[in-house]
């Protein structure tokens, strides 16, 4: 059972602040701090704490990779020995063109497959040469793999407190 970390006043204006992403700013710290009323300091101790705890997952960018001209986006879902999916992950997520890859149970008989790893091209001739690569760093451990295309953009969000 994973403990709960509860959230103080700081951190819960903290997160309502942050929610919907870093703001656009050249110190979004410091826009951060202005809302939550604390010194970007104080934001940037309780986000890394936050982090460390579990309380939040990560902090990162998400693109539109539409508006980046990347209009052909793949999930890749590859059938592979489940011992050797941490080590495959980290090979594999660290190509330039991967941009998130992760493990998912199986659904026999008729999902077998349990190794994600997303990636977005030009069209889909570069997606299908970077699937390509990917078959090859994996090697005979693809036991099988499709590509899924996007058909349409929905919107990522997580889950979201109230004020």
């Amino acid at each position: 059972m994973t403990a709960i970390t509860p959230l103080d006043e700081i951190d819960r204006r903290i997160v309502l602040a942050t929610q919907s992403g870093l703001p656009l700013d050249p110190q979004p710290y410091h826009a951060v701090a202005l809302q939550a009323g604390v010194s970007p300091e104080e934001v940037m101790l309780r986000m890394r704490q936050m982090l460390e705890t579990g309380v939040i997952r990560r902090i990162g960018a998400v693109p539109n990779h539409y508006a980046l001209g990347y209009r052909a986006n793949g999930m890749t879902v590859w059938d592979v020995p489940d011992e050797r999916v941490d080590e495959l992950g980290e090979e594999v997520g660290a190509l330039e063109f991967v941009s998130h890859c992760y493990q998912r149970p199986r659904h026999l008989p008729d999902w077998p497959y349990n190794f994600f790893a997303m990636v977005h091209g030009h069209d889909r001739g570069e997606v299908e040469r970077q699937v390509s690569c990917i078959a090859a760093l994996i090697g005979d451990a693809d036991r099988g793999h499709e590509i899924l295309y996007s058909t349409r953009i929905l919107k990522k969000t997580g889950l979201r407190i109230v004020g």
